[in-house]
């Protein structure tokens, strides 16, 4: 078969992504120790949710959260079937963000799941998926899902799959950059080249 090239508009990116489930809790797997902690967020306001999705995300360019209203934003943040958490290193700073979306019956996604740069590829990121895992399965859910893209850390799928999810599908997302909308500044992720529209 022909390889087919789709263009893609100037001002615009394309990501695949990979969406990922698993169906049986997996066994415990030692971790080690880490000098990280959960904080549970109930109901954090708009704003400190947006700094914190912010931080951990913009290099990757996450903005779905970013171009949704305060409203919306809300209405999701303080529904009870989702749980948000800050990592906090030991000085109580905000270095990482889990959030387990509840809402669908019988099923637990792994709406996101980050560290800030500075912490990848130190184990912290086991440290949190077992964390994940440990509250994701509970009574009812019979999966736990998540989606990762091209634009996130080109070892993102990798650790996925390593921590027992199984690819189930593939999506082209075309987006218009967010750096050329405002939503995300313009120096973030410079190793995904901005093309301007003429």
């Amino acid at each position: 078969m022909i390889s087919q090239f789709t263009p893609i508009a100037a001002g615009q990116l394309a990501t695949i992504v990979t969406h990922l489930e698993m169906r049986d809790r997996p066994r415990p797997r030692p971790i080690k120790p880490v000098p990280l902690r959960l904080k549970r967020w109930q109901a954090p306001s708009a704003e400190k949710y947006r700094m914190l999705y912010r931080r951990v995300g913009e290099p990757w360019l996450w903005f779905s959260r970013l171009a949704m209203t305060e409203d919306a934003l809300v209405t999701i943040i303080h529904d009870p079937g989702v749980e948000i958490f800050a990592v906090l290193d030991p000085q109580g700073i905000e270095v990482g963000l889990l959030e387990l979306d509840f809402r669908q019956t019988g099923a637990c996604e792994i709406a996101f799941f980050g560290l800030i740069p500075a912490l990848t590829g130190e184990g912290f990121g086991s440290w949190l998926m077992a964390q994940a895992l440990s509250m994701g399965w509970r009574a009812g859910v019979e999966r736990l899902w998540v989606h990762t893209c091209t634009l996130d850390d080109p070892r993102a799928l990798g650790f996925y799959i390593a921590k027992g999810f199984v690819p189930t599908g593939r999506e082209i997302e075309v987006l218009d950059d967010p750096r050329l909308t405002g939503l995300i500044p313009r120096a973030a992720a410079p190793h995904i080249p901005v093309i301007e529209p003429s």
